[in-house]
């Protein structure tokens, strides 16, 4: 099978960042539970992150120990473009909703090979223009990026963003980048490193991670769980280097010295040279560079992330790539054997690359969320009885299929139920794992409720998951030839405890009435 895709080896390496992990509720630190307003758009640039990370095309270990993600700058912005745009709950006229174009093109259940593109205006980004082009009441359509005439005359580039990994610790990374523009246009790139910070919270017993440029190696990292990686970029400007820590007077209100998660932006927009560390380490690093593009040019970038060091990284580099291009056509090939349509598959391929990278690492101990960090404030006490405080021993950190990685980026147990069985057609093992999750120990509540989603774990939602669990067994025999009923005993057991508490809990005068409960059909990404 496709890099035998049921091996852990090639799922240690993903597309596991979030799109947006400011205005999620596990970010939210405020009284009120307004985690929109916590932490927004504009404070996540300099703020880092408690439980988790967000980037454009993003990369990650299924631990988030290590990130990469794309930065742009077309030198007209207000901000280095980081992450994606989009307006929270309260600034949509239909709550909340991105504001990029952006396609996934491509993927395999391994993650030997990903595929997306991202389209970036080589106008000023409107970032105000699309908050106030949304102040219209609910009856109004959604004003996009589109709608501002930032793509008109064609004057955008594409950036197109390909992983391919010839072993699980090997990473090549090709960035193709076309000015579709009528004139020469200006592009910094950066393909930025970092860590999840794990060291600022006064919780954590595991030595601080560090990068180190080397310059027979062009980038060293050390990781305790990680152990030793090299990271190379082939012929960039510059190799600059910061702290995934946040701006002190964003939380304090003082300006101590030091290297902060917004130093790039600084630098870049800025001009502030002191922003960056000119020791060439830290716990943040970009390669960058400095293109010029003449009307209708492609420029492409490469890099390579590996465990070995190697004296001519890029050497075979095309040819590693399009064997494993070539690979990606075969799986779909063999898989597509009976569709006869060019269309239909290539449809089918695609929303398949739309499952695999919509997966994320969720990470979420309500417990820990609610008493605080040793290193930081204490929170306010209306958290003890306040949002998830029935949910204590919810401990969550893993890869989990995501709605949406952007307007919805955390899981929501019905909606996986979904997303489960189009996975069984490529990755039954997947599958089959994220059914269980949701049983585990750490998730299902000791009542016997599934989990709803981090807004209010205790709603209830449509019970799937037992429909979901037999589909996704009936399709892993007819595919394996195989029946597992190991897989669906361990279901069933726990799904017992789950019928129970429905039976106990939303049945109405024993008269078997179900008393209610929440169905969000926005939740459902297509």
């Amino acid at each position: 099978m496709q890099k035998e895709i049921a091996s852990s080896l090639w799922k240690k390496w993903g597309p596991y960042l979030s799109e947006r992990q400011w205005g999620t509720v596990r970010e939210d630190y405020s009284s009120t539970g307004e985690a929109w307003d916590y932490l927004s758009h504009d404070l996540a640039r300099s703020r880092a992150y408690r439980w988790g990370e967000d980037g454009i095309a993003g990369f990650s270990d299924d631990r988030q120990s290590l990130c990469l993600g794309v930065g742009l700058w077309n030198h007209k912005d207000p901000i280095l473009k980081e992450r994606m745009f989009g307006l929270t709950g309260v600034e949509g006229n239909h709550s909340e909703d991105v504001k990029e174009v952006y396609y996934y093109l491509d993927a395999t259940p391994s993650h030997d090979y990903l595929k997306m593109l991202y389209k970036y205006p080589q106008a000023a980004f409107p970032y105000q223009q699309l908050v106030d082009g949304n102040r219209t009441g609910k009856e109004s359509p959604e004003y996009e990026l589109v709608d501002t005439g930032v793509f008109k005359e064609d004057r955008y580039f594409d950036v197109f963003i390909e992983y391919a990994r010839p072993r699980p610790d090997d990473t090549l990374i090709e960035a193709t980048i076309v000015n579709h523009g009528p004139e020469p246009a200006a592009l910094t790139f950066l393909q930025q490193l970092w860590f999840r910070n794990t060291w600022s919270w006064g919780n954590n017993d595991q030595a601080k991670p560090r990068m180190q440029g080397v310059d027979s190696i062009g980038l060293e990292i050390h990781h305790e769980a990680l152990g030793h990686l090299y990271f190379h970029a082939e012929n960039p400007d510059d190799l600059i280097f910061t702290d995934n820590e946040s701006r002190p007077e964003h939380r304090l209100g003082s300006k101590p010295q030091g290297y902060w998660k917004d130093a790039f932006h600084e630098y870049l927009v800025h001009g502030n040279s002191k922003a960056i560390n000119p020791n060439g380490q830290g716990t943040k690093c970009a390669a960058l560079h400095r293109l010029k593009l003449e009307a209708g040019e492609t420029r492409k970038l490469r890099f390579r992330l590996t465990s070995q060091k190697a004296i001519k990284p890029f050497e075979g580099f095309d040819e590693t790539f399009q064997q494993i291009r070539n690979s990606a056509d075969r799986f779909y090939g063999h898989l597509q054997e009976n569709i006869e349509s060019p269309d239909e598959r290539l449809i089918q391929r695609q929303a398949f690359a739309g499952l695999i990278w919509s997966k994320q690492f969720y990470y979420y101990d309500v417990e820990k969320w609610i008493a605080g960090d040793p290193g930081q404030p204490a929170p306010s006490a209306s958290r003890h009885h306040g949002r998830n405080h029935e949910w204590l021993h919810l401990k969550n950190a893993d890869i989990i299929s995501m709605p949406d990685k952007w307007e919805y980026p955390w899981y929501a147990a019905w909606d996986l139920a979904f997303h489960c069985v189009p996975f069984a057609l490529i990755d039954t093992e997947f599958a089959k794992e994220q059914m269980l999750l949701m049983l585990q120990e750490s998730y299902l509540h000791p009542n016997g409720q599934i989990p709803a989603y981090e807004w209010s774990f205790g709603d209830v939602n449509p019970p799937v998951h037992a429909w979901g669990a037999w589909r996704v067994y009936q399709m892993d025999r007819k595919r394996n030839g195989f029946a597992d009923r190991c897989f669906l005993e361990q279901v069933f057991h726990k799904l017992l405890l789950n019928f129970t508490w429905w039976v106990n809990r939303k049945y109405v005068d024993n008269r078997n009435v179900f008393q209610g409960g929440f169905l969000g059909l926005d939740n459902i990404g297509v």
